[in-house]
């Protein structure tokens, strides 16, 4: 993509950068690091100032301190373009500055006939950057299934090692969302190897899979660890009814036997129940939708007292970013920032420096900085 048709993006942020966002955050700026991504997913950081981050068309970049976009990652495995599939998250093992690991995760087709899945690899980014090293996909969902929707695909290392991942229920097989047999609609834990852990939940069950740790969810593209230790996530309700959950051990979310949403154009999703017993509520819910993505919580002090431990999500619907402040587990107030950006917000990282980035889901799509004064 040319320079000059990032000009009038950088031109609008270069505007916005001159006003405060909200003036109980002080006074903050929008920084653009790097422009001319395709539809960018996900954001990593692999030390140095450099950032790894994820395009969903099928490419993996690095973008340097200068923010200099370099060229695709050789080495990635086959990933099917399709509707909200694609490559999807990236992060770097938090042991990355000794094994320079990465995981990933991806729409992965079918080996014969049709379908696609989501699928979780492992990594070693190459010294030079240039290539992906050792490349082992460590976990597949199954069934693969044709469609086009719903591939959820974040990744959370825990503090002992092991990884979550959130896997979307695929639209068309929501009802699969309340079984067992299937990864559709499920948060799955496993280890680096792909292995499962022996206090899974179900791994004593039959008919149950072992890599299961909650279900009944409908599509999560935000997940972290909160201050607690523990995984956080949020999810897409269908219209209206986006959730904030705290994923539980053998734990159902509901979905879609109960909601806060209805279906595209009106109507009660089955019975309209928003509650059943043996079903856990929402943390915090959104009606209407924001289509929400990306989430991290405040760790620093860099843009005051007052953010640290706020709760910080992506809106794809409206463009703006979301500060929770949060007492707990609970939601006690929501604070809209950048809401002139208009741009879809994909992902939220909080880096190394403290510093919050942003990349906005768009055609010429931009990793940005905020800066507070």
């Amino acid at each position: 993509m040319s320079k000059r048709s990032w000009r009038p993006v950088a031109a609008l942020l270069t505007a916005l950068s001159a006003l405060p966002l909200a003036a109980q955050s002080g006074e903050l700026r929008v920084e653009v690091v790097a422009s001319g991504l395709e539809h960018p997913w996900a954001l990593a950081f692999i030390g140095d100032g450099k950032f790894l981050v994820s395009e969903r068309p099928g490419r993996l970049r690095v973008i340097a301190a200068d923010g200099k976009v370099g060229a695709p990652v050789d080495g990635l495995p086959a990933v099917e373009v399709t509707g909200q599939g694609g490559l999807l998250d990236v992060v770097a093992d938090r042991d990355f500055g000794r094994t320079r690991i990465i995981y990933f995760c991806y729409a992965e087709p079918a080996a014969l006939g049709s379908g696609n899945s989501t699928a979780l690899a492992a990594a070693r980014l190459s010294d030079d950057s240039r290539r992906l090293e050792k490349v082992s996909t460590i976990f597949r969902q199954t069934p693969k299934v044709s469609s086009r929707l719903h591939f959820g695909c974040r990744i959370v290392e825990a503090d002992d090692g092991r990884l979550f991942l959130t896997l979307g229920e695929r639209g068309s097989r929501m009802a699969d969302a309340q079984k067992l047999d299937n990864h559709h609609g499920k948060v799955i834990r496993i280890g680096k190897d792909g292995a499962v852990p022996a206090d899974n939940p179900f791994t004593k069950q039959a008919g149950a899979l072992p890599e299961i740790w909650s279900y009944g969810h409908r599509n999560s593209q935000g997940a972290t660890l909160g201050p607690d230790g523990r995984l956080w996530m949020h999810e897409h309700g269908p219209q209206g009814g986006d959730e904030i959950n705290r994923p539980e051990p053998g734990k159902n979310y509901g979905w879609p036997v109960i909601t806060y949403g209805e279906n595209y154009g009106g109507g009660a999703i089955g019975d309209g129940l928003t509650h059943k017993a043996g079903m856990e509520q929402p943390v915090h819910f959104w009606v209407p939708s924001i289509a929400p993505s990306g989430m991290a919580f405040v760790r620093s002090e860099r843009y005051g007292k007052a953010w640290r431990g706020s709760l910080l999500v992506g809106s794809l619907k409206f463009g703006y970013l979301a500060r929770l402040e949060m007492d707990g587990s609970r939601v006690v107030r929501e604070e809209k920032l950048l809401t002139g950006l208009r741009q879809r917000v994909r992902d939220v990282r909080e880096g190394p420096d403290g510093s919050i980035y942003l990349l906005t889901d768009e055609r010429n799509g931009q990793l940005l900085r905020l800066v507070g004064d």
